[in-house]
């Protein structure tokens, strides 16, 4: 259950200018508001001056709405309905009525051209309100508008009440993970960072704690006999408290929180566990926790469970499908290309619920022949969630700020394969089309990190409009073939 994320309860306020009939907005909201089947809550003001934009604004704030959709049912005045946006703190949605519910002499609301006005207002003012694709329609079509926005406020809202609380400096040698931490400011949201040292204090005074059989209990059942090992489960879910309280007591003034935190190598021999399966029930509750202390990573993954309303992961865009893989169980059956395919790995930070059912706690390869004695049985690198990872569509995206400070983005979807990896972690066959070109001048060109978060699902529609509302200006795609990338060679 996702406990970390806004609950969206939006207002419509519908706007009129005073040489049209008020009428005509108010029966054109009432139609939006039976549309939406009592989704919505109907502000009885409706908004021709100053003055009615002050009430209505206070009347939406009284019923406790943190979105509003601000309806356009004629012309609308200009100065009255942009302030809106001003005045109200949360998400504006601005959108206008078709015409064709009565006749065109005094039937005629005009709000087709009174969006382009209310559009060069808050563009005059710098107020941010979010414009669908085509806003003006019927009752259902704005109707169907709303459902839309829901995603992108419900991420909106939580971005700017969010935390995102680091313990440890970003490791050495994944200078990927480090980015300015302006971006965040920009945002709206907030960091606390803190050493290893505060997190793993805490973790001994959570020693004895009276919940620890019961979190116990609980990750046993999860995994199922046989999918654990049964004498760290203590230590593991001491930890999950640790983190959890910590998150209360120090989320402070804001509502949400995610986690970026330094997992090696210190950490599993001072802890004596890897925190990975850890991390994956955090995120499973809407609290993600990345690796590395990937700030950006957090927020990418907490602006994914906002949008999708689902768990989320973070992996590393790891390595090639081999060509004997492709040939045994992809090509024929699925149609993507070689270079549409890679692995997506991390070493089990993914949620159990998007796994394949041989998933199991297990310990971490590259770390045990780092941190532990040659040919000794692994003991501290244990922790870790893999297997495969479920088939499903998918959404590979990322929000990073760069070097010069600068915030962009990338969205990709495709589809997780239901094809074994042979490998080990927490992995998957991604296939996403134009991978190959996507890779290169996107990722390798624009210099993005190795870390891309999944929504397990196709949400890019959502993730496209919250970073455009968000205010970034570049955000890349898998672009076809026929439409080549900037730095693309036509004669390759």
């Amino acid at each position: 259950m996702l406990t970390n994320i806004p609950e969206v309860k939006l207002g419509i306020i519908a706007v009129s200018r005073d040489c049209f009939p008020i009428q005509l907005s108010q029966k054109r909201r009432a139609a939006i508001v039976q549309a939406c089947k009592g989704g919505i809550y109907e502000c009885p003001v409706t908004v021709e001056n100053e003055q009615d934009m002050c009430k209505a604004v206070q009347d939406v704030n009284a019923a406790q709405c943190n979105a509003l959709v601000v309806f356009l049912g004629n012309f609308g005045p200009e100065t009255p309905e942009t302030l809106i946006a001003k005045y109200f703190d949360g998400p504006c949605m601005f959108v206008a009525a078709a015409e064709g519910d009565g006749d065109l002499i005094n039937g005629r609301g005009d709000a087709y051209c009174g969006m382009l006005n209310c559009s060069y207002n808050l563009g005059m003012r710098h107020l941010k309100g979010y414009i669908p694709e085509y806003p003006v329609g019927t009752a259902e079509e704005i109707a169907q508008m709303i459902c839309d926005f829901v995603p992108v406020a419900r991420a909106v809202i939580g971005v700017r009440n969010l935390k995102i609380i680091t313990f440890g400096p970003r490791p050495q040698d994944f200078f990927a993970c480090n980015a300015p931490i302006k971006g965040l400011y920009e945002l709206g949201v907030e960091i606390e960072e803190n050493s290893e040292l505060d997190l793993l204090v805490s973790y001994k005074e959570h020693a004895g704690d009276k919940r620890i059989p019961e979190v116990a209990e609980d990750m046993a059942k999860e995994m199922g006999e046989g999918k654990y090992y049964p004498e760290m489960l203590e230590r593991m879910a001491q930890f999950e408290l640790t983190l959890l309280d910590w998150a209360e007591k120090h989320k402070g003034a804001r509502q949400y929180v995610a986690f970026a935190d330094k997992c090696w190598p210190a950490f599993p021999e001072q802890f004596g566990f890897e925190p990975c399966y850890v991390n994956s029930r955090l995120a499973s509750r809407g609290i993600p926790v990345s690796c590395e202390v990937d700030i950006y990573g957090a927020l990418s993954e907490y602006i994914g469970i906002c949008v999708s309303g689902d768990t989320v992961t973070l992996l590393d865009i790891n390595n090639s499908v081999p060509q004997y893989i492709y040939d045994e169980d992809i090509k024929g059956k699925y149609d993507c290309k070689l270079t549409d395919t890679f692995m997506g790995f991390h070493c089990g930070n993914t949620p159990s619920c998007k796994m394949c059912a041989d998933r199991a706690i297990k310990y971490q390869l590259i770390q045990h022949r780092l941190l532990e004695p040659e040919g000794s049985d692994p003991d501290f690198t244990r922790g870790t969630l893999e297997g495969d990872i479920a088939a499903s569509p998918i959404t590979f995206y990322r929000l990073q700020c760069d070097s010069e400070g600068v915030l962009r983005s990338y969205i990709a979807q495709g589809e997780v394969l239901d094809v074994p990896t042979r490998s080990f972690g927490g992995i998957g066959i991604f296939c996403i089309p134009e991978m190959g070109r996507f890779y290169r001048h996107v990722l390798v060109q624009k210099h993005y990190p190795h870390h891309g978060a999944v929504a397990f699902a196709h949400v890019g529609k959502y993730l496209f409009e919250t970073f455009k509302f968000l205010g970034i200006q570049d955000i890349a795609y898998n672009q076809p073939k026929s439409l080549p990338y900037p730095t693309e060679n036509p004669w390759a």
